[in-house]
């Protein structure tokens, strides 16, 4: 009667977050991984995860972020490429940002270079 319909991905709100770093904590280096991560701390490195981030508003990454899905309530410094990207009221970017979908609150701030480009309107038009 009800059917799941399994080819929607679930969107990173709606995911399990798998990994957090805290509040206080700092972490130098380069974070990989598949799934969501939740960063409240400080990270020093790039950031290269595919299931999402969510940057907490005391979070702070000093690198470049890679991942599928991002959310950002803190301080990016660096640059950001992801498929969809959410920078929240309480978040700032300074850094250049390469996106397919962008959504950015009132009073957030965002200080770089913008690439934004939709993959299936770039195979319509070849």
């Amino acid at each position: 009667m009800f059917k799941k319909n399994k080819e929607q991905p679930l969107e990173i709100n709606e995911q399990e977050i798998s990994a957090i770093i805290g509040e206080g904590y700092i972490l130098t280096g380069e974070l990989q991984g598949s799934s969501v991560v939740r960063i409240e701390g400080k990270v020093i490195g790039n950031v290269n995860v595919e299931g999402g981030v969510v940057l907490g508003e005391k979070g702070v990454i000093e690198g470049d972020i890679i991942t599928k899905s991002a959310i950002i309530y803190g301080i990016v410094k660096g640059n950001v490429k992801s498929t969809h990207l959410e920078i929240k009221k309480t978040g700032n970017v300074n850094g250049d940002i390469m996106t397919n979908t962008l959504e950015i609150e009132i009073g957030a701030q965002y200080n770089g270079k913008l690439n934004m480009h939709r993959p299936q309107l770039l195979a319509e038009a070849s």
